[in-house]
Order: C-alpha cells, then structure tokens, then sequence
C-alpha cells in the first residue's frame, strides 16, 4: 500500500489506528446510545448509507457523509493523551500521529506518489508541501479540511 493510501486509511478506514472510532461514521454511536437507553423501544430504522445499495448510489457521485479530518486527528490526539505533536502543520508529526514511519525514505516515497517535484531533501519546503498535498489529497477522497489546515 502506498504511503498515502496508509495515511487515508489510517483517517477513513474501519481499520485505522482506532480501530474506525474516529471514522466519521455518525450513525453507530446514535443508534447504539438510544438502544441501550431504551431497551424496550424498537431499534430504529436503517438510515439510507447503512444499505449497501443505498450507499453504492451517492458514493459513486459524492460521499454520503464527509469525514471531517480535523475532527478525525484531533479525535486520535486526545485518544492518545495529547502527545506533543504539532500535526496541524508537520508531515512528520502527522505521519507519527497517525502510528505511520515518517522517516526520509517514506517522505521521499510520499512525495513521489503526490508529484513533489522539487529535491527530496527532507527540506522544510518538502515537508510543508507534503503536509498541504496530504491535505488536498484527503479532501478529494471525501474529508473534510478546514482552509487552515490546507493552506
């Protein structure tokens, strides 16, 4: 798997580094919650992205629910006890964030996939790259991404 595909599915995927707790799936939490508060009331009807074939439609046009990114790392930051990483803005602190190998090689490799195309030097002008290429990336797979986060 590429690097950035690591990085999506760390962010997106049921089996990020949470297990898709913070995968930007909201019906669970809701439907479980008011099950266990109301065990005698019936389970509440599927919402439309639950069904596989109501969920194949929208998904081929537009993701039925963006996941908000920011949420999704914040989410993963305080899981982890707010480690001292600066991941709104480093690749590399993002990359360790997300329990991903940010070494030079892997930065070299990423920036290969995104079309980096000045040297692979592990500059400060890579990295600031990576981390707003990561971004756009994410945002085109469906996240959501706040301006400050891409600029």
């Amino acid at each position: 798997m590429s690097i950035f595909g690591k990085i999506k599915t760390a962010i997106f995927g049921e089996h990020g580094p949470l297990g898709g707790q913070f995968s930007g799936r909201k019906t669970t939490p809701p439907q479980t919650t008011a099950a266990e508060s109301h065990p005698a009331s019936p389970p509440p009807p599927p919402q439309a992205p639950s069904s596989p074939a109501a969920s194949a439609t929208p998904a081929a046009a537009a993701p039925a629910q963006a996941v908000d990114v920011e949420q999704v790392l914040t989410g993963i930051a305080q899981s982890k006890g707010n480690p001292n990483l600066n991941w709104r803005t480093s690749i590399v602190d993002l990359m360790k964030l997300l329990d991903l190998d940010s070494s030079l090689d892997n930065r070299k490799e990423l920036a290969t996939e995104l079309g980096y195309s000045g040297a692979k030097d592990g500059s400060a002008e890579m990295n600031i790259w990576l981390h707003k290429a990561v971004m756009r990336e994410l945002e085109k797979a469906g996240g959501r991404v706040p301006a400050s986060l891409k600029d």
